[in-house]
């Protein structure tokens, strides 16, 4: 599928990669893999068979190239690992990505098969020192095709997408081999790709209205910057002043992260999102404590160095498919970073001094990273959290009916549905760029989020809500820039079917492309997580291991010093480098309904034991109550057996208390008063009368 875009031509002066190159590299792999495999293989793609199959009209001939083409895509399967994940030992990845990048020169179905296969085996391959060599071609290759072929057609083509998608991930990987120091020895590579880059630089008119192209070359962009900034330039640009300062505010924890000197500094925020990472797969209960420290660096989210926000909000990510307090400080480290944009007080201040130009690049890859939570998180509670946030279902069903009016709406949250009523309220001919580039991220992210679950019984609820978004969208939403969002999407998952009206439709898995990333980010933070806390049983990044002479003995130590002063040491031990670990693919549908039947399970236990602890306790409460009631019967027979025997009603062994002590003197003393003066008179008569 094609779509108009104005186009300017952009002149490469720097000349472009030559087929003799080409041709090279690959001599160089077969050469490589004659030496390896004793049978050699009974068809390789060169050249000359590139052109036949693009440029031949004779039908049977078409015939039989199409057959050897797709003979050559089943073997590059098979070598690519696709159903493995990349591993296995048919496996064999730099000769697989050379042979599939040829292929993708072949135009039809052959190309976009192609790209999907690469694509996907990008986005699941581990991470290996040997990988590096084919990185670069692939890397130039890509480049190549983008600066001088689709620059200079006037209408952006599927193709296009795919190779944005592509180069994406290819970068991505370049800066994590970066970051373990691994690119020292690849300078003249690096060079070899600044015409191409030079030329990427000047797409900004071919793809501003397109914002999830322009993202992916602006981070390729970014990646290269900061690589050849450190690696060809790394001697005049090292600025003691400026890492003090960066470093000034840092916690103890982070002192180890400090790179050595002409290193990348890694900022505080990216390591304590691959520390959570690393508590969640873990299960370490100082997850809450490192959320904190995390929410403490947010700010980190705002500078300009955005390629580590990127990767951190990656990281955490795909913790928060696996936990509801990553994803909590996931959306709000979102929020605060929103807020912060959009005041127009801050804009204001940071004007003077930087510029926000790039936040829409971390809005974007925030966006794109919650849309991957909500279909592949490990729970449906997850999932749900991610499309509608910590509400109930009634506020999101009410944003949805509210869509497109123009009332000023505060974020509320940072979900799905929430950015989508945010961005709406506030959508207009002269908005923010952030404002418009998301609301086009979450509409263009939706329509892929419907296409991804087709077919999937278990979550039509989920569908069924985001195509009520989507037809929402449609009635009410007229400006042009959301309309392409909807049309790219359709663009890059080849199907001209309007994703309005096909929402019976089921699609076979063996058709569907993959529209997201699944693995990449898992990639990432593992390797990272092996380099930020190395240990005994996660070692680093594994390093090449080639077999030579005793010859070359002298010249391998070498390299392996010199690579290992490039290496970020985050601690005093060094561990040998092995084998990464099996990566082991999210859980399917039968796993996860195991979980959420042990869920269940354990709730209802938790539920049956408090209810038994609850009336444990009553009865215990009542026992007690008998048992005083018993005592008090008893206590009351003796005082009545003891009032009818003594006449006294105070308790055995007690005393009278001080009012009754008074009151009895005060009877007495009345007593002995009328006594008293009964004796007096008698002994007066007596007197009386003895005297007379």
């Amino acid at each position: 599928m094609n779509m108009p875009v104005k186009n300017s031509p952009v002149i490469n002066p720097f000349g472009v990669i030559s087929s003799s190159y080409y041709e090279q590299q690959f001599n160089l792999q077969n050469l490589r893999k004659r030496k390896n495999d004793k049978s050699k293989p009974p068809f390789s793609i060169t050249k000359e068979f590139i052109l036949r199959f693009n440029q031949t009209k004779n039908p049977k001939e078409k015939e039989e190239l199409l057959s050897l083409a797709r003979k050559t895509i089943l073997r590059c399967k098979r070598k690519l690992g696709l159903r493995t994940l990349g591993t296995g030992k048919h496996v064999h990845l730099p000769t697989a990505w050379t042979e599939i990048i040829y292929l993708a020169q072949c135009k039809g179905k052959i190309q976009d098969e192609a790209l999907n296969m690469l694509y996907i085996s990008m986005d699941h391959a581990s991470f290996d020192y040997e990988h590096l060599p084919a990185l670069f071609f692939l890397a130039e290759s890509v480049l190549y095709r983008l600066c001088c072929d689709a620059f200079l057609k006037t209408y952006l083509y599927s193709v296009e997408i795919k190779l944005t998608k592509i180069g994406y991930l290819i970068f991505l990987r370049l800066f994590i081999y970066f970051l373990y120091g691994h690119l020292e020895s690849f300078n003249q590579h690096l060079l070899r790709l600044q015409p191409y880059l030079y030329a990427l630089s000047f797409s900004g008119d071919s793809y501003d209205k397109y914002p999830n192209i322009f993202s992916n070359v602006q981070i390729i962009l970014k990646i290269m910057e900061i690589i050849c900034e450190k690696e060809l330039l790394s001697g005049s640009l090292s600025n003691p002043v400026e890492n003090e300062t960066q470093y000034e505010n840092i916690d103890s924890d982070m002192e180890h992260v400090q790179p050595n000197q002409g290193g990348y500094a890694v900022n505080s925020l990216l390591w304590h999102c691959v520390a959570a990472w690393t508590c969640v797969q873990k299960n370490s209960p100082r997850l809450n404590k490192v959320l904190e420290h995390l929410i403490f660096h947010k700010t980190q989210l705002q500078t300009k160095c955005w390629m580590d926000s990127v990767l951190a909000l990656l990281v955490l990510g795909e913790a928060a498919k696996l936990n509801m307090d990553c994803l909590k400080a996931l959306m709000d480290l979102m929020k605060d970073f929103l807020l912060c944009v959009m005041t127009v007080q801050n804009q204001k201040e940071k004007c003077k001094a930087d510029d926000f130009s790039w936040a829409w690049n971390v809005v974007s890859t925030y966006i794109t990273t919650l849309a991957e939570a909500c279909l592949y998180a490990a729970l449906s509670n997850l999932r749900k959290t991610a499309l509608v946030g910590f509400c109930d279902c009634a506020s999101s069903q009410r944003d949805i009916l509210l869509l497109g009016k123009s009332e000023q709406t505060e974020l509320r949250n940072t979900s799905i549905l929430g950015l989508l009523d945010y961005f709406s309220s506030k959508m207009s001919d002269n908005c923010d760029q952030v404002i418009w580039i998301g609301y086009y991220g979450i509409v263009y992210n939706l329509v892929k989020m419907s296409w991804e679950l087709q077919g999937e019984e278990e979550q039509d609820g989920l569908r069924n809500l985001i195509w009520q978004t989507l037809q929402k969208i449609k009635d009410h939403e007229k400006d042009g820039r959301v309309h392409n969002a909807v049309n790219i999407a359709k663009a890059e998952l080849n199907n001209p079917m309007d994703p309005f009206t096909s929402y019976s439709t089921k699609v076979s898995s063996n058709a569907r492309d993959e529209v997201f990333s699944k693995f990449i980010g898992w990639r990432i933070a593992n390797t990272l997580s092996k380099l930020f806390f190395p240990s005994t049983d996660a070692h680093i990044l594994p390093s090449k291991k080639p077999s030579i002479k005793r010859g070359g003995m002298k010249h391998l130590y070498k390299k392996q010093d010199s690579m290992k002063k490039r290496v970020l040491h985050f601690t005093v031990r060094k561990h040998p480098s092995v084998s990464e670990l099996p990566m082991f693919p999210y859980p399917d549908f039968f796993t996860r309904g195991d979980e959420e039947l042990t869920r269940i399970i354990d709730h209802h236990w938790q539920k049956e034991l408090k209810i038994r602890e609850e009336e444990d306790a009553m009865c215990e409460a009542e026992e007690e109550e008998d048992k005083e009631l018993e005592e008090k019967i008893h206590f009351m027979e003796v005082m009545k057996r003891r009032e009818e025997k003594l006449h006294k009603k105070t308790k055995p062994y007690e005393l009278p208390t001080r009012t009754e002590v008074i009151a009895l003197e005060k009877r007495m003393t009345q007593n002995r008063e009328p006594y008293a003066r009964n004796s007096l008179h008698e002994k007066d008569q007596d007197v009386r009368k003895n005297f007379l």
